[in-house]
């Protein structure tokens, strides 16, 4: 005998699942079809089934997995080589910051030296207060980066606009760099 609150629990249960009734008639409905096939045909629409499902687990579910899988190492990797890069220039701007500040003449004169050095006469320098524009022609691209090194540590100058061409060998173009501010 049922009283009314196991009434009330069954009749949840049955609300709780809004596909049972038409998976119900549906499987009334498709049973004596299934019955009247032969074992042969039964056996086909298992095995072509099995094989849509199998697929369709494939492309869901494995085959994004396996991508992710394959392309973790490279990407791995790549990440690694961003992380050191960054690391680097962290510890570059550190020693940066931790060097004294220099006289916008110290600068100028560093400057000066870095590229008589580095460029020699195939580049040209123009002040302009605390903007310096260098201009060179045909430098090779280790001197220039060396150059350019000597110029950010030695001189504190930061480059603010560059305009670079590269031939063979070489490079060509103009830099325009901003001196330390007097102290």
């Amino acid at each position: 005998m049922m009283n009314a609150s196991s009434r009330a629990t069954a009749g949840a249960g049955r609300q709780a699942l809004p596909l049972a009734a038409p998976l119900a008639a549906l499987r009334t409905q498709l049973g004596p079809r299934w019955q009247a096939l032969a074992p042969r045909e039964r056996r086909g629409l298992l095995l072509a089934g099995g094989a849509l499902l199998t697929l369709l687990l494939w492309l869901v579910a494995i085959q994004p997995a396996w991508k992710v899988l394959r392309s973790a190492p490279a990407q791995r990797a790549e990440l690694q080589g961003q992380l050191a890069l960054m690391r680097s220039l962290a510890a570059e701007a550190r020693e940066l910051r931790a060097q004294p500040p220099v006289t916008p003449e110290q600068a100028q004169a560093a400057l000066e030296s870095a590229t008589s050095a580095r460029l020699g006469s195939a580049a040209k320098l123009a002040v302009n207060g605390e903007r310096v524009t260098a201009t060179f022609t045909g430098v090779d691209p280790v001197a220039f980066t060396e150059w350019l090194r000597e110029v950010r540590s030695a001189a504190r100058a930061r480059v603010v606009e560059a305009q670079l061409n590269r031939s063979a060998q070489a490079y060509s173009g103009s830099v325009v760099l901003t001196l330390p501010r007097p102290l």
